[in-house]
């Protein structure tokens, strides 16, 4: 079978039109084609019914059920320990969000190939990230509201009563969303498949929940579980939670006998630089099963 091409206005066949630079749209930049990779991040995500339950609705069922069981003081304080464990778990919360759902989601992408596809596109490689980072904080902001309202309509955690508080419930969400995604990222290079991510990410999902004073008022803890919980960015986002909706005599029993917030600020910082570094050194753009 022979193909023939029909002449253009120019004289030249028309398949050299096409291929003209001077006919062909420029590509969009890193941060257009970041946005519009973004939008397309969300709509999958609030379309996958096992990623609403999982990754955003499974914080909010623990909010109600232990929120419904816990009952009493912290000891030497007078704060509820409700309040304690409605503050922790925003933080887990986040981790939910920007770690678990993160890692899952990059895991099976690169095992179904869609990874590879998106990496050999003209779109710059950037405008992945760009676009997950941007779903996160989207779902990270969409839950902390969920959890702060439930908890404020159903069990009466305080709202911040300042300005400033408000302003830390903004930089700890936002440094901590940063620093969990950044992790999932490189922490994505573990799964070898789509099959094993859910079984290697939520236990270290569910251990540094239970160690970070999520469940348990941390000064309760055990001081070497207290010490390991340290190293990871959980505990240091809780604590900043807990700054921010529980009184200011709570602070007595933290480790250190105040919020810390600048040493909250310097581990989720550090966090987020290892966590990038990390993410460079450690991605792959092709699972062990694409071609």
């Amino acid at each position: 079978m022979t193909t023939t091409t029909e002449p253009s206005a120019s004289g030249r066949p028309a398949t050299a039109a096409r291929r003209d630079p001077a006919t062909q749209r420029p590509m969009p930049g890193m941060w257009r084609a970041g946005l519009a990779r973004s939008s397309v991040e969300l709509k999958a995500f609030f379309r996958n019914k096992q990623s609403l339950i999982f990754t955003l609705l499974f914080p909010v069922l623990l909010l109600l059920v232990f929120g419904s069981i816990f009952s009493g003081t912290v000891k030497g304080t007078g704060t509820d320990v409700k309040q304690v464990f409605m503050a922790g778990i925003i933080a887990a919360g986040v981790m939910s969000t920007a770690f678990s759902g993160l890692a899952i989601s990059i895991a099976i992408e690169r095992d179904t190939g869609t990874v590879r596809r998106l990496g050999i596109t003209p779109m710059p490689k950037s405008a992945y990230f760009i676009g997950k980072l941007i779903r996160v904080i989207v779902t990270a902001v969409l839950e902390t509201v969920l959890l702060v309202g439930i908890a404020v309509l159903l069990f009466g955690l305080p709202l911040p009563s300042t300005a400033t508080r408000w302003a830390t419930l903004g930089w700890d969400l936002g440094l901590g969303t940063i620093a969990c995604s950044l992790i999932a990222v490189a922490y994505s290079a573990l799964i070898p498949n789509s099959r094993s991510a859910a079984a290697i990410v939520t236990p270290v999902f569910m251990v540094l929940q239970f160690i970070s004073g999520v469940f348990f008022p941390f000064n309760q803890l055990p001081s070497w579980m207290q010490g390991v919980a340290a190293l990871f960015p959980v505990k240091w986002m809780a604590q900043g939670f807990r700054s921010v909706f529980l009184p200011d005599s709570f602070a007595v029993v933290e480790p250190a006998g105040s919020w810390e917030l600048g040493r909250i600020a310097l581990v989720l910082a550090l966090w987020a630089l290892g966590g990038a570094v990390l993410s460079a050194l450690t991605f792959r753009w092709r699972g062990p099963r694409v071609n």
